[in-house]
């Protein structure tokens, strides 16, 4: 395209025209310089996604086999017990993001605090965990996590959601909480969700 273009301005530069047949030969020539271009494009986006690790499923207890990732977690429960706020919020990155219950519950982490903070806390114990470990395109470390909770007011709770690595060790960068609804029940409630719009 360069080539065509820079040819037209010689020619007007010059006074002289530039023939069709030679104007379409570099027009081909430029097609094809470009379909060159889209394809090494593609084939560097195929190499990007076949340099990312393929996910890893691990089913284990808390403890393996990304135990300083689990350590993480369960200090961020056992903060919220104790509502020991300072910490529970050091376990975040500073863009996190908080899903709640409810669906309003999409929360920055100033917004969070501003929720958690003049509370009292909340108890929620793990009892089964699981970890997707991936990496990036620069070997990053990346977890996922699904965790499923008990709690005194609550039962059954189920937390999701994304580990970071970072220089200061692993940092949530987003936590999604939830309540599993079994399927005999589930029309039930989301029936009465309905009729509380």
């Amino acid at each position: 395209m360069a080539r065509l273009e820079n040819t037209l301005i010689q020619a007007k530069n010059d006074n002289r025209s530039i023939s069709v047949s030679s104007a379409n030969t570099l027009f081909k020539a430029s097609v094809i310089a470009l379909t060159v271009i889209a394809s090494a494009s593609l084939v560097t986006v195929q190499a990007y996604a076949a340099q990312v690790t393929a996910p890893q499923l691990t089913k284990d207890n808390t403890s393996k086999p990304f135990p300083k990732a689990a350590a993480v977690l369960d200090k961020l429960h056992q903060a919220a017990t104790q509502a020991d706020w300072d910490t529970y919020f050091s376990l975040y990155l500073p863009a996190a993001i908080f899903i709640g219950t409810d669906a309003t519950e999409h929360w920055s982490m100033a917004e969070f605090e501003g929720y958690a903070r003049p509370t009292k806390g909340w108890e929620y114990t793990a009892k089964s965990r699981m970890f997707v470990s991936i990496k990036t395109q620069n070997n990053d470390p990346v977890l996922m996590f699904d965790e499923l909770l008990d709690s005194a007011s609550y039962g059954i709770a189920r937390g999701t959601g994304t580990l970071i690595q970072t220089e200061s060790g692993w940092k949530i960068a987003q936590y999604h909480l939830s309540f599993p609804i079994p399927n005999e029940i589930a029309k039930e409630i989301t029936a009465r969700i309905k009729s509380e719009k």
